[in-house]
């Protein structure tokens, strides 16, 4: 017999998941079986008719190994497909039991266990981590009441506003089908004629194009909901809701030819350096913040809530902090945790619900659908990964791969046998908010939904000069690589609307006529401070932001509210050392990295002893555009000084062309950015603390980290 009533709810702590995945995980170890657990004396040769003769049939431990090789993988998701993920818990600081019942917004410092996986959006799973693209920011919240899924992106705002339009969005941006051509890449004919036939997508393309699309690791990007939600409180009350993850390193990005050479270099490196924080026992942290608003407070506004291609300013409605989401733990198996894990955005706990917003309606319905497709039948849900902590209780039977065993004889409800159980609960089960609706059934955007270019001139605005000339250099890039003129040319007509100056910049890029009647010369691959300068000085008039003109929050670089003081905590930094390397050197710069939380790695000519430092990176196996900082040292490196071999000095330029903090030790180390002074044009070389290179001084060195980049190199003003 069942109890007739519901299992109390359990209070999850961090280690929860972990427990409840224990009994799942298989250590190695003892007799080798095959799946049925029948001993093997031998798993490396097939069953033969002689050493010469044929494979048998009847070798089923062989027919078993293949079978299961031969359906190892799943289908890959459509979008999303490269991602990692990890474990950690979410721990609420702040109540707000005020807006909602939902257990995991109310408890004080209870902490709910997550799993949290990071994405790109275009590319297929075997694509690189440092494409331009919108990230996926997904959290899997275990909480008392079932399964809460935020399933989110780094940007607040998406390209379309109704779901109808997923489809031919995703088809333009994958690969031309024709050709299987580009990958992970937006830079070809077929996204570029779409956006410029779907004005609705200006906005979120200004964040695509910014520096927010290339972020430098998972950490120091932010998240968002996109959406907004309902939150009801134990009256019934309803208030609305965005939800932001604002990261506690701070906002940092990778530059644009950083991102194409990492690529190459490391692939895996947003993957890596996530697992190598919690591998070396580090966290990746995010601070948990909320956007509350009423109804009535929104309709006084001249954009709608609803509308996913739109943001609520923090300049409006500031985010209020109320949490904090911390990952410390790496999955024991990428593809039974990271690769089967299943989210969906009707995931939802009791005190929470949806709002019309059209997109999120047509996710409601996409996301459960992927996961038939992805994960072989209805009882994806059983999948450890998946599984809610509090055990599920319906008349759900039977399907493909069902684990799940159901004594009895009752599978309906309602029903008078096996004491009528299980029974919905009223009180605390889940209720849709009782919304007054009517209408005309019709195809149409609400006219609330009509203004495409308001709020893109607000993100531009919002900028500053450095940001303002990225986000002008990826139109050049991007559009330079679109074959067909007259959607390049469509395209001007698009950035038109946010500022002519801008259009001008990507026009002369594209061999275009000028929109503006002011011009500069655009800097190729290296910024240009004349162009910069210039973009400094196009600001544009925003609508559809309630009188917002301008929100720092929106830019990484413009000090605002919640932004994280600089630190240089997890910052990877390559000390150069050659052959007779000065010991206490290499020590005193690692004891300062050390002291802040900042990591390093010895790369020298050869791996092993330098005689006073032990190599664990050689100029041929790492890159500069891997770190964050270039520390150099000295020593020899094939009979030569460091400060005279080719490999070292290309170490140290490159870092200082990319406004990366650079040092030395002792006469050798200077020596060596003596030697590259001349190769980081058309930036200007001085040892100059202000500039970011720090001679003699590790701590100052450390210190320098915090700053992430010394974008003055180019302009005072940038």
């Amino acid at each position: 017999m069942t109890d007739p009533k519901t299992p109390a709810l359990t209070d999850p702590q961090p280690n929860a998941k972990r427990q409840d995945l224990q009994p799942d995980t298989v250590n190695p170890g003892g007799t080798l079986t095959d799946n049925m657990g029948h001993p093997i004396s031998d798993d490396q040769n097939s069953l033969k008719a002689g050493p010469l003769g044929p494979t048998l049939l009847e070798d089923h431990f062989l027919r078993e190994k293949l079978h299961h090789f031969d359906h190892e993988r799943i289908p890959e998701r459509i979008v999303h497909a490269r991602g990692s993920g990890a474990h950690g818990y979410f721990e609420l600081t702040r109540s707000l039991a005020e807006y909602t019942t939902a257990q995991v917004l109310t408890e004080v410092g209870a902490q709910t266990p997550t799993f949290v996986r990071f994405s790109t959006v275009a590319g297929f799973r075997g694509s690189p981590d440092t494409p331009r693209d919108i990230r996926g920011f997904a959290v899997k919240f275990y909480t008392p009441q079932g399964i809460w899924d935020l399933v989110g992106n780094n940007a607040p705002v998406f390209f379309i506003q109704d779901a109808i339009k997923f489809p031919d969005l995703v088809h333009s941006v994958k690969p031309e089908p024709h050709n299987e051509i580009p990958q992970a890449s937006a830079a070809h004919d077929t996204f570029w004629d779409f956006i410029s036939l779907t004005p609705e997508s200006l906005h979120t393309i200004m964040w695509a194009m910014s520096d927010r699309a290339i972020p430098r690791s998972f950490d120091t990007m932010e998240g968002f909901g996109v959406h907004t939600f309902r939150l009801i409180n134990a009256e019934g009350k309803v208030t609305l809701v965005k939800y932001h993850w604002k990261p506690v390193l701070g906002l940092h990005s990778l530059v644009w030819d950083e991102a194409q050479k990492i690529a190459g270099k490391d692939p895996d490196h947003n993957r890596r350096l996530m697992w190598d924080t919690i591998d070396g026992g580090g966290t990746l942290e995010w601070q948990f913040g909320v956007q509350l608003f009423t109804e009535e407070q929104a309709a006084g506004w001249d954009f709608d809530f609803r509308d996913p291609t739109k943001i609520v300013p923090e300049a409006l409605v500031p985010v209020e902090i109320v949490g904090r989401l911390v990952l410390n733990r790496n999955p024991d198996n990428f593809f039974s945790e990271t690769e089967q894990v299943a989210f969906m955005p009707s995931n939802i706990v009791p005190g929470m619900d949806f709002t019309e917003d059209p997109l999120l309606q047509g996710r409601n319905f996409s996301y459960l659908d992927t996961q038939f497709s992805r994960l072989g039948g209805p009882n994806w849900q059983e999948l450890p990964i998946n599984r809610p902590l509090t055990p599920p209780q319906n008349n759900q039977r039977d399907g493909h791969m069902r684990r799940t065993i159901n004594p009895g004889r009752v599978s309906y409800y309602p029903n008078s046998l096996d004491t009528g159980s299980p029974t919905p609960d009223p009180q605390e089960g889940f209720r849709s908010h009782p919304v007054m609706m009517s209408g005309v059934k019709v195809r149409e955007r609400p006219e609330s939904f009509s203004d495409h270019v308001g709020q893109a001139r607000l993100f531009w605005n919002s900028l500053t000069p450095i940001e303002r000339e990225h986000l002008c250099r990826a139109f050049q890039f991007e559009l330079a690589n679109v074959e067909t003129r007259h959607v390049r040319l469509a395209m001007l007509d698009q950035i038109e609307r946010v500022h002519p100056v801008l259009a001008s910049q990507v026009a002369i890029a594209l061999g275009e006529p000028p929109r503006a009647g002011q011009t500069a010369k655009p800097g190729g691959t290296q910024d240009s401070a004349e162009e910069m300068a210039l973009l400094a000085t196009a600001e544009a008039d925003v609508t559809a932001a309630a009188g917002v003109q301008h929100d720092p929050a929106l830019s990484q670089r413009a000090p605002s509210e919640h932004k994280a003081e600089p630190t240089p905590r997890g910052r990877l930094v390559a000390l150069l050392a050659g052959d007779g390397v000065d010991a206490g050197a290499v020590e005193a710069v690692q004891a300062a990295l050390k002291s802040q939380e900042a990591k390093f790695h010895v790369v020298g000519p050869h791996l092993g002893d330098l005689g006073g430092a032990q190599a664990t990176k050689t100029f041929s196996t790492a890159s500069p555009v891997v770190y964050d900082g270039v520390y150099a040292l000295g020593g020899t490196a094939g009979g030569l000084p460091l400060a005279e071999h080719p490999d070292a000095q290309m170490f140290v330029a490159e870092a200082y062309r990319h406004y990366k903090p650079v040092g030395a030790h002792g006469q050798d180390g200077e020596a060596l950015l003596d030697a590259v002074a001349g190769r980081t044009a058309p930036l200007t070389f001085a040892k100059d603390e202000a500039l970011g290179v720090v001679t003699g001084n590790p701590e100052a060195f450390t210190q320098a980290l915090a700053r992430h980049r010394y974008w003055n190199r180019l302009s005072p003003q940038a």
